[in-house]
């Protein structure tokens, strides 16, 4: 039995050059890596500015389920990884902008850090691509 099939996006830069995948349709389902707060060309986007980082994190699942034929009507879970969720719960209106109800499930987690300095949050998300 395969792993799956290997989904990128020239859109999505990985973290850092560390060997994972960005995302992996295993049958109907795609298994999106933890996405931070880069953009196309690999910046950090709004430092200190939870917001920005998590909108850019929320583009960056977009283009992948997209790049895997589906959209974002299709992600049923997410987890999100943050520094201070204090700063995470305070602003519910992000996922609004780019999912509609019913909401995918969802768990957030306090960390102590991420990978880098100045990131404040990342998110992996899971997709249904079936019919």
């Amino acid at each position: 039995m395969s792993k799956g099939q290997l989904v990128e996006s020239a859109n999505v830069k990985s973290a850092g050059g560390r060997p994972y995948s960005p995302a992996m349709r295993v049958g109907e389902f795609l298994y999106i890596s933890g996405q931070v707060p880069l953009d196309r060309s690999g910046n950090t986007v709004g430092p200190g500015d939870p917001v920005a980082q998590t909108r850019q994190c929320f583009e960056n699942i977009e283009e992948l389920v997209e790049a895997a034929g589906g959209t974002l009507d299709d992600v049923f879970w997410l987890t999100s990884y943050v520094t201070d969720i204090r700063v995470f719960m305070d602003h519910p209106e992000i996922r609004t902008e780019f999912f509609s109800p019913p909401y995918p499930a969802s768990t957030v987690v306090q960390v102590s850090s991420l990978a880098q300095t100045g990131w404040l949050i990342e998110i992996e998300a899971r997709a249904y691509l079936g019919e």
